[in-house]
């Protein structure tokens, strides 16, 4: 297991069930934490810094009680602990203007609709991953497992890496 961990911001319950439920097989390689709010998600997030762990990849409910998930992925860009975090927006009811908004202040890197294919989130979740690890990370080899494979090898061709 690595450091890097993967956030899911969520109130509702079954929703929250159904999206680790989803990503479950990167759980083996990317522990997975939940909050059911923006505020409680700051207290994660604030644990995960002071242990030294990282997070490659926040999934965000928007409509959530007290702050929107915009707001806390506009914060996580804002803070350099979490600017590399891949960001995604997972909502049903986020306008147009709210979602321009995460786009160019969180720089959102995805928007999934609910309800959504569990088969699409993971591999969206996937993408983002190898993203960040590409990006964020010198040793590639522990990742192959369940990130996208050919990407990791051609960045160890073209980078470098091991």
């Amino acid at each position: 297991m690595s450091d890097i961990y993967i956030i899911c911001v969520e109130d509702e319950p079954q929703v929250l069930d159904v999206v680790v439920r989803d990503l479950a097989l990167l759980e083996e390689v990317f522990p997975i934490e939940v909050a059911n709010s923006a505020d409680e998600a700051r207290k994660l997030i604030k644990e995960l810094k002071e242990e030294g762990h990282k997070i490659g990849l926040a999934l965000c409910d928007h409509i959530m009680p007290g702050d929107k998930g915009v707001d806390l992925l506009i914060e996580m860009q804002n803070d350099p602990y979490t600017e590399a975090t891949r960001k995604i927006l997972l909502t049903g009811q986020a306008g147009l203007e709210e979602t321009i908004e995460a786009v160019n202040k969180a720089k959102l890197n995805r928007y999934i609709a609910k309800p959504w294919e569990p088969q699409k989130l993971v591999e969206v979740a996937v993408d983002e991953l190898t993203s960040y690890v590409i990006a964020q990370e010198k040793e590639l080899l522990p990742f192959m497992a369940v990130l996208d494979q050919e990407r990791l090898q051609e960045a160890i061709r073209t980078q470098g890496y091991l």
